[in-house]
């Protein structure tokens, strides 16, 4: 099963040898980015900073920074786990016997410990410690100031919780946080994002909206916050199916949610409506600096926290980062409900040197003319999906993870004339490439077969892919050792 908490998370990687402690004081502007990053691009270790200058409060970096650490967290083997798990639940079928009956009612059992439970504040670690008004200070938590021209320092993975104002559906999001001062967070909400949506459902009615941000959560809490799920389903209700137990929560001591018991930090606070401030510059998950933007800003009332807490970041810019096995567990994840709206798709890819949402490469067993750009077109139609800006169709056999055999595929198999499709639409909040903000231009590439319907008239049809003789390879394979190669 997934670790209840991110410590014993750590104590379990430092056991292993796969957290190091760094005890030499560090500098939050740009020197602990600065090692993060590098220790991050050459697969290294979790680090735990013991003593970052300005806060007494330890801080763990790149805990997620690879596939094993990650799986780890998650209680998993392979992301496959859960990809099957969620292809099972999607798929119910009629029992056949007792057994099936049984496997039903196994689907069913499985579920009742996802829905998160309620625990006393008594029982709740990261309430041990509340501070309030004044005795708040933002300044004593280690934020981040990452890149030269970043527009100030940033806490990167505070996981942000809201609900509708009408109807009362939680949210739990992970967007950037700005410290303004020792009292004032910037929320960096995006047009796509389901916190802005109830700001601005709460900004229309005149109210304020009551919002808890929350650090060091138990890992499965962290992953469900950054999954692009759609906003009637509930994070928690997923972290608990990830993580294969109920996550427990506590109320907030001031405002009216619910947060992770076994957290670490939680910021509480109320966003008045029409409070803006100046956010960023930021450097960002494209590898470039978004702009500085008004955003509203938060003002925190409380804090509560562990006796002797921690904190936990991420250094965000030009990949590969800490997004990657996050980007690559959702490609993994979701894959079983991609396939409950796109029927089509055999299996896809969305790489990590994209941001994961730039590109998709789709493989399809391809049943008629133009049924490249059918799914090109229900892929933006899918959700978030509807953000991609270029989409690979490629035949079934294709490796869509082998990006050299797609871009053989890509480059090799296409007429740019018939099979690039260009459409307009919209794109990430992020996006420095498009001409205007929040929408652009993207494209489609067909590079399967082509058929005779499609147009395709040369003499002879679609040519044979140069292969291996089958009997020759299995000679080759046996007789190995004696080349002495």
């Amino acid at each position: 099963m997934a670790y209840d908490d991110l410590r014993s998370l750590l104590r379990a990687l430092e056991r292993e040898g796969d957290l190091k402690r760094i005890k030499a004081e560090v500098d939050p502007y740009l020197e602990v980015g600065e090692i993060v990053d590098r220790v991050q691009k050459s697969g290294g270790p979790a680090l735990l900073f013991e003593n970052v200058r300005g806060s007494s409060m330890p801080l763990a970096m790149n805990v997620f920074g690879t596939d094993r650490r990650l799986l780890k967290a998650l209680g998993l083997k392979s992301y496959g786990d859960i990809s099957d798990r969620i292809g099972g639940l999607l798929k119910p079928e009629l029992p056949h016997g007792f057994v099936g009956v049984r496997e039903a009612f196994g689907k069913l059992g499985a579920m009742a410990h996802v829905p998160p439970k309620k625990v006393k504040s008594d029982n709740a670690p990261v309430q041990e410690v509340v501070l309030r008004g004044d005795d708040v200070d933002l300044d004593a938590l280690p934020a981040l100031f990452t890149w030269p021209d970043d527009g100030g320092s940033f806490f990167n993975l505070g996981l942000t919780h809201t609900k509708d104002p009408e109807t009362g559906v939680r949210n739990l999001g992970l967007y950037r946080l700005q410290r303004h001062d020792r009292r004032t967070i910037g929320m960096h909400w995006q047009i796509h994002k389901d916190s802005r949506n109830h700001y601005q459902v709460a900004a229309r009615r005149g109210e304020r909206l009551p919002v808890a941000i929350a650090f060091g959560c138990p890992p499965a809490v962290t992953y469900a916050a950054t999954a692009p799920l759609p906003g009637d389903i509930d994070e928690y209700l997923f972290a608990g199916f990830i993580a294969g137990k109920r996550i427990e929560m506590v109320d907030c001591k001031t405002v009216p949610l619910q947060v992770p018991a076994n957290a670490e930090v939680v910021l509480e606070g109320w966003l008045e409506p029409g409070e803006m401030l100046p956010e960023g510059p930021f450097g960002d998950h494209t590898g470039f600096y978004t702009p500085q933007e008004p955003f509203p800003a938060l003002r925190i009332d409380c804090v509560t926290m562990r006796r002797r807490p921690l904190l936990q970041s991420i250094v965000v810019g030009r990949p590969p980062t800490e997004d990657g096995p996050l980007g690559r567990a959702t490609e993994r994840f979701f894959l079983p409900l991609l396939k409950v709206i796109v029927p089509d798709i055999v299996d896809y890819h969305l790489p990590e040197a994209g941001g994961f949402h730039n590109c998709a490469i789709v493989s399809i067993d391809k049943k008629y003319p133009k049924h490249a750009q059918k799914v090109m077109h229900a892929v933006w139609g899918a959700h978030m999906m509807s953000l991609t800006k270029l989409i690979v169709v490629v035949d079934s056999e294709c490796d869509v993870h082998d990006l050299h055999e797609v871009a053989w595929r890509a480059l090799g198999n296409t007429d740019y004339s018939r099979d690039l499709t260009v459409v307009e639409g919209p794109v990430d909040h992020l996006d420095h490439a498009s001409y205007q903000q929040f929408w652009g231009g993207k494209a489609g590439i067909d590079a399967t077969r082509k058929w005779p319907e499609e147009g395709y008239t040369r003499d002879g049809g679609w040519p044979e892919m140069v292969l291996s003789d089958p009997e020759t390879a299995a000679k080759v394979t046996s007789r190995w050792k004696e080349y002495g190669l």
